[in-house]
């Protein structure tokens, strides 16, 4: 499928948000420190970005509003709704920790807990599609809640080497969250490569009785939505190379700097913004190409139709 850049800077960077808003919320950090002060700022800048970055594929973005009236059937809907609510406690929880210097337990864990279930609704956007056979896999938001936290706490690392709190502490966590997002990420890379097409040009046409199809001629001689958005195509060389790039840069590289963190420990503070700092930007990029890959390796069921 075609990789939006909307679609692919909105789940990263929202995903990175309500990432370090769990964080946050689980009273991590010192919250009287100007560190901590300025994570919850950018939790929430994250969060507002990526959700307005989500409007520009929009045909008419003035018309957004009215996802949110299909809460009972879709999860796009649901997904906005949740995003409304989670923005209630956390920017309440970055009120008390900007301007009272402290974490409000309930509230905290509060936002923690919206903020996951808004990164669930997410991922349910695409794990509840059986058109595309790849992403219809609990596995799905398995990876998005991962990452989220792999994300999250990467940066709260950076935040803690900054003077928020502790930092073996949060560097170990994140060096975990980022080890059992990639654990889940290549099972289900597995599954895809493994996977066995429900849909095919046999069942699409049902003239598999007969014997094999093939297209012998396309619907239309020009392209049309369906071909721009849903017949994109990535070479298999391509894909893998990118793949080991984002395991690369998202999961391998971070994990070695987070154990340096470890290592190093606060003896050397200035030392450890910088790696700290490093393995977030690694993580980012990873993320990114892994993003982009998630919507180009995908095949929709209808490109049966058109010899896809």
């Amino acid at each position: 499928m075609h990789p939006a850049l909307s679609i692919i800077v909105f789940t990263t960077l929202s995903g990175l948000g309500y990432g370090l808003a769990t964080a946050l919320g689980t009273g991590l950090l010192d919250p009287a420190a100007t560190a901590t002060k300025a994570a919850h700022l950018l939790a929430l800048a994250l969060i507002a970005a990526g959700l307005m970055s989500s409007t520009l594929h929009l045909g008419n973005p003035q018309r957004a509003w009215r996802a949110f009236s299909q809460w009972r059937s879709s999860w796009l809907s649901r997904e906005g709704v949740m995003a409304v609510l989670t923005f209630l406690p956390l920017a309440a929880s970055a009120f008390l920790a900007i301007f009272e210097s402290r974490y409000e337990p309930a509230l905290g864990l509060a936002g923690a807990a919206l903020s996951l279930v808004t990164v669930y609704c997410t991922a349910m956007i695409y794990a509840s599609l059986k058109s595309v056979q790849t992403w219809h896999t609990p596995l799905t938001p398995l990876c998005y809640l991962l990452f989220a936290l792999a994300g999250g706490f990467s940066l709260s690392t950076f935040f803690a080497a900054m003077g928020g709190g502790n930092l073996l502490l949060s560097s170990g966590l994140a060096a975990f969250f980022v080890c059992l997002a990639w654990i889940a990420k290549l099972v289900w890379r597995n599954r895809m490569n493994t996977l066995r097409p429900i849909s095919t040009p046999e069942t699409a046409t049902g003239l598999g009785f007969i014997g094999k199809v093939r297209l012998f001629e396309r619907p239309h001689i020009n392209d049309n939505y369906l071909t721009n958005e849903m017949g994109f195509r990535v070479a298999r060389k391509h894909a893998v190379k990118l793949a080991a790039l984002s395991f690369g840069l998202g999961g391998i590289v971070p994990v070695a700097l987070l154990l340096g963190l470890l290592a190093l420990g606060a003896a050397h503070p200035a030392v450890a913004v910088g790696v700290a700092l490093l393995a977030v930007l690694s993580h980012i990029t990873g993320m990114l190409v892994e993003r982009w890959l998630f919507f180009a390796e995908a095949r929709h069921a209808v490109m049966n139709y058109y010899g896809g």
